[in-house]
């Protein structure tokens, strides 16, 4: 028996290879397979099933590319209804795999279709629990996430109780957990940095399996505090259900080299959005005018997700040289699949061609707290209302990155002002939105609050309301 948990850390996402006696099994796969191809192919093994958990809402699964490479079945649980052929598992099914059995556990509640995998060995003890989106390490799936007009999130809480007590707690203590996300995914709220743990220790650590907790008390705790899901959310779940492009196809689209003269002529006849992924610090330095930055190294897709939301936009990409393929690939994971084409010779080529080009006016966090002294300008902190609500700069108005435009008219038009988030990637993000709309006489604080707490700028540490309403 072999198990591997394959994650993914820009997504924060967890897909499981099972492997015994030449047969393998893939739950909740990415969407570009190669890698899993490759792990069949090392265990001489053939894929049998292929089993997802849910619709995804966060990512592109690859059901359907590793099906028609390997013409195993896609098996979701009772009540999917897919535009492609698919098993439909009823609840308690059981599937062979080598000498191993996995058991089909319908759990609704994250969504209808949710379904936990069982995996036995061939003694008849349970091993682990594949949960999908239904038990996180620390937290539970959140329950406003299923497209479905007939039931409200208390409505699915609810359902979701029902499904933890009657379908996992019954589980043995050593029964594995193994989630499909873990700590900085949209898909909960408390989940912890770990991504696997026995059920005994969730069982005393995760609120919602407190076997004191009525219902009531489960909605209620489940459904507060939820913040609103990223619009690209419901156009993955259509992917999900309905079908994509291949993969290789997107990548062949936007792998086009182009010189910055043709660069800069596509971009206007095609109507792109210029996304810079490069390190925020190169951006601030030199950027194409109306540029947008998004950094590779940081939580790159599901950020382009939250702040882009049209998954049909045209896209032309500045990468650091040699991660254009990257770039590409991991905006196919979350259904951005028009990239279509990369700057040549990165931002460099673009500079000595004589291009125009814009900056962002950086300063340390020490330069901050000794300008602050005497030019007392705003302060913006860009971070969420959880972490302001943590610790945050006395006096620093909260505007939440992803809320953003719907609070331009409280940043200064002509005064300047400074921008911070936690550690500087946030805010290079809010400054280049804002200079696309014509705002450009911020100030970014390098380093972000971790610098500032370095510094002797007083901060608030009780918890406190935004002073936005």
């Amino acid at each position: 028996m072999k198990i591997e948990q394959i994650y993914t850390g820009c997504l924060s996402q967890g897909a499981y290879y099972i492997e015994s006696k030449g047969e393998a099994a893939l739950i909740d796969p990415l969407r570009e397979v190669q890698s899993y191809l490759d792990k069949a192919n090392r265990d001489r093994a053939r894929f049998k099933y292929i089993f997802e958990t849910h619709f995804h809402a966060d990512f592109v699964s690859g059901h359907l590319t590793l099906s028609k490479k390997t013409g195993a079945p896609i098996v979701f649980g009772p009540g999917a209804e897919t535009d492609f052929k698919a098993l439909i598992a009823e609840d308690g099914q059981e599937f062979s795999l080598g000498d191993l059995k996995i058991i089909a556990l319908h759990t609704p509640g994250h969504t209808l279709e949710s379904t936990c995998y069982l995996l036995r060995d061939s003694s008849g003890k349970d091993i682990a629990l594949f949960t999908g989106d239904t038990l996180f390490l620390g937290d539970v799936g959140r329950p406003d996430l299923a497209q479905n007009q007939d039931k409200s999130s208390e409505d699915l809480a609810g359902i979701l109780y029902d499904s933890l007590r009657t379908k996992i707690m019954p589980l043995n203590d050593d029964v594995l957990i193994y989630p499909a996300h873990g700590a900085g995914s949209a898909c909960g709220k408390n989940m912890t940095k770990g991504t696997v743990d026995l059920l005994g220790n969730q069982k005393r650590s995760n609120y919602a399996l407190r076997s004191d907790m009525s219902r009531e008390e489960f909605v209620a705790e489940v459904t507060n505090g939820l913040l609103p899901p990223p619009e690209y959310f419901p156009l993955n779940v259509h992917l999900n259900k309905s079908g994509y492009e291949d993969v290789n196809e997107v990548l062949l689209r936007g792998k086009r080299p182009l010189n910055p003269y043709d660069f800069e002529v596509f971009a206007n006849q095609i109507g792109a959005l210029i996304l810079d992924v490069r390190h925020q610090n190169d951006y601030a330095k030199g950027h194409i005018p109306q540029s947008i930055f998004i950094g590779l190294d940081g939580g790159f897709a599901p950020w382009v997700g939250a702040l882009v939301s049209n998954l049909k936009q045209p896209l032309l990409l500045v990468c650091p040289d040699g991660r254009e393929e990257e770039a590409i690939t991991r905006l196919s994971r979350v259904g951005f699949d028009f990239a279509m084409g990369y700057l040549e010779g990165s931002f460099s080529a673009w500079k000595s061609a004589g291009k125009e080009y814009d900056t962002v006016n950086v300063l340390s966090a020490k330069d901050v707290a000794r300008r602050q002294a005497l030019d007392s300008l705003p302060v913006f902190d860009v971070r969420k209302k959880s972490e302001y609500e943590s610790e945050h700069i006395n006096d620093a108005f909260n505007v939440p990155l992803t809320d953003m435009n719907d609070h331009l008219n409280v940043f200064p038009n002509e005064k300047s002002f400074y921008l911070h988030c936690a550690g500087g990637y946030r805010s290079m993000m809010a400054a280049s939105l804002l200079k696309k709309r014509g705002i450009h006489n911020m100030i970014d604080v390098r380093g972000g609050l971790a610098a500032l707490k370095t510094t002797e700028i007083p901060l608030t540490e009780s918890i406190c309301s935004s002073k936005l309403k």
